[in-house]
């Protein structure tokens, strides 16, 4: 077995009577969680912003390429010539 293989075996520990996990101990902890989360969250927001605005101008840009080349397509030239 390796060095990683080796896990603590302690039982976790609660605030209850004996050590027992209430249910206060798992709402900490979930706000715990949850303001990492929230914190990571704020910090990645205007990144987010400017590749959805970046991913709307490419999604803009390459739409009007696409159509500018299919009017070049099937636009049709007439030619008209007086006698």
């Amino acid at each position: 077995m390796s060095k990683e293989d080796k896990r603590d075996s302690t039982p976790p520990k609660g605030s209850g009577p004996g050590g027992r996990i209430e249910i206060g101990d798992i709402r900490d902890k979930l706000e715990e969680i949850r303001g990492e989360v929230d914190q990571t969250r704020d910090g990645i927001r205007p990144y987010m912003t400017y590749a959805a605005v970046a991913g709307a101008v490419v999604v803009v840009a390459v739409a009007f390429l696409l159509g500018r080349k299919r009017g070049k397509r099937k636009s049709t030239w007439v030619e008209i010539r007086r006698l």
